[in-house]
């Protein structure tokens, strides 16, 4: 029979439930446990797909095409296990299964309520996820922290299945340091435990979130005020990477207590993990990245790419100096645009909306004219065929139908499938599709192969009326859809590295097997760097 893991968090959110959950996961894994995941959201959308990043982070998007929350990103790339949307819930499918069962009649007769409808179908939802690959263990993570309102219906379904199947409860709250005492302060932490149990959970294990690794004496007042022993107490302190983490609580014990207390083998091989981060820690020397979006503010916004980068250049052997350029800031002030001569790389981001576009497109024109590798994903490749139209092949007023309905020349429109769609979740081209890589490209020989399986999310493309002109103008359409309809990447080849593509090559780059298309970035960026580095040199001779 599966066992479950719950991981609930406390005090703020955005704790650090995610990278917790996944470590927990990769601890079992290296025990050759099968796991699996799930990731609770309380709020009411069915997804996160019609969320602003600034109110939820980046959107992940699963090989099946679900639109999910961020954390499965961190699943990926810590285990390599395919997530599903199967493996994101939220209160928004709950009450729309439990709804439609109603109207079916299949609680006819019966007053439908929080408990047992509600929580039944979260259980349901629950035990799917180990059917989905026969999983040993499944790890469920509830989002949000511990007393939020939207989250009850998940913590009384959680402490349901406490009394039906073999579970262990992890708690992670903040520690707080206080600045102006130098102290660590525990209080709020003791108060979610409170709240925890007045719940009726009780937690099997607490893990400390802090900027350092706790005293011993926190930890004694964490164990007596979670009645818990020390050896079930451990911390996640800061570290970098954050692959570091699992490496960092396996040595704590809380891989022989979690093995222990459920029963699962335990003899971990951790050897290739640790070969992977020894990788960061061997890195020498540098490459500064433009990472050209609308949102800047957040950094969740574009996590998957922000760890692309860091894969590829771990492998490359440098460190990836990500720094994010607000794309509205270039938009407003154009003269802005040549504080992106001190970056090796220039990386356009996704998408959508007028907002932050001809930002966008001016930091496209800069690349492309002072040969800085360049890297656009989705809208950013659009919007790169925006750029070449104007620019390269003169036709002024070129722009993309999202942008600009009334544009004399649309080398970018929507997609035939998407005309007469009004509902906005769930309707885009997502998910995996193949893609066919031309021979003789820059792309072939990135990907050295004619074919690949890549994750969309976009309801526009390149305006086939305008393929034939842009080829004339030395536009290389390097990659398609086998049905040969749509343009899936682009490339100038007398640029040092210009590369965009439709798909997000993010969304496939693990830390043990970093994207192609990242990594010759990446490369590229290196060489630029050392080149104008050389250059430099000889001047001064």
């Amino acid at each position: 029979m599966p066992k479950y893991v719950f991981v609930t968090g406390g005090v703020i959110s955005s704790v650090g439930k995610g990278t917790l959950a996944a470590s927990i996961g990769k601890i079992l894994a290296v025990r050759g446990v099968k796991v699996d995941f799930l990731k609770i959201d309380p709020y009411v959308n069915v997804d996160a797909g019609t969320m602003n990043p600034y109110v939820h982070g980046e959107v992940y998007v699963t090989a099946d095409g679900g639109e999910t929350d961020l954390d499965l990103g961190w699943y990926e790339r810590f285990t390599g296990i395919t997530m599903s949307r199967l493996n994101n819930l939220t209160t928004g499918q709950v009450f729309s299964s439990v709804i439609e069962k109603e109207r079916r009649g299949e609680y006819l007769g019966q007053c439908v309520q929080i408990i047992p409808h509600v929580t039944d179908e979260i259980k349901s939802r629950i035990r799917a996820v180990a059917e989905r690959r026969g999983a040993d263990v499944v790890v469920v993570e509830i989002g949000g922290t511990v007393g939020d309102i939207e989250g009850l219906p998940f913590y009384e379904a959680a402490r349901q299945m406490r009394l039906e199947e073999e579970t262990l409860f992890v708690h992670v709250a903040l520690v707080i340091y206080h600045e102006a005492t130098k102290e660590m302060k525990t209080k709020a932490f003791q108060h979610s435990l409170q709240e925890l149990r007045r719940i009726g959970i009780q937690p099997d294990v607490i893990v400390a979130r802090s900027p350092t690794m706790i005293t011993e004496e926190v930890r004694r007042k964490l164990a007596l005020f979670g009645t818990l022993p020390k050896e079930a107490v451990f911390c996640s302190y800061n570290v970098s990477p954050v692959y570091r983490l699992p490496l960092v609580l396996e040595e704590q014990g809380l891989g022989d207590y979690v093995a222990r207390k459920l029963g699962l083998p335990n003899q971990p091989d951790w050897t290739g993990w640790r070969k992977v981060v020894e990788l960061y820690d061997r890195a020498t020397g540098s490459v500064r990245i433009a990472l050209c979006g609308k949102y800047a503010a957040l950094e969740d916004s574009y996590v998957s790419i922000r760890e692309a980068l860091g894969h590829a250049a771990a492998h490359l052997g440098v460190r990836a100096e990500v720094v994010m350029v607000d794309a509205e800031a270039l938009e407003r002030d154009p003269a802005k645009v040549e504080s992106l001569r001190s970056f090796d790389g220039i990386l356009v981001a996704p998408g959508f909306g007028r907002r932050g576009a001809e930002g966008k497109i001016a930091a496209i024109s800069y690349a492309r004219r002072s040969g800085t590798p360049f890297l656009g994903i989705c809208f950013g490749m659009q919007l790169a065929v925006v750029e070449f139209a104007r620019n390269v092949l003169g036709l002024e007023g070129a722009n993309s139908t999202e942008l600009d309905q009334s544009t004399p020349h649309p080398v970018i429109d929507l997609l035939p499938e998407q005309k007469g769609v009004t509902a906005m979740g769930g309707t885009m081209r997502l998910g995996e599709h193949e893609v066919l890589i031309r021979e003789g490209t820059l792309a072939h020989r990135v990907y050295k192969t004619s074919s690949v399986r890549r994750r969309h999310r976009h309801r526009y493309e390149v305006n086939p009326d305008y393929w034939e002109v842009l080829r004339k103008g030395g536009l290389v359409f390097s990659g398609t859809s086998p049905d040969g309809r749509r343009v899936e990447v682009i490339e100038i080849p007398d640029h040092p590295f210009f590369v965009a593509s439709q798909f997000h090559p993010e969304f496939s780059s693990t830390v043990e097997s970093p994207e192609p298309l990242f990594l010759a970035f990446v490369d590229a960026a290196r060489r630029f760097r050392a080149e104008r580095a050389a250059a430099v040199a000889s001047q001064s001779l």
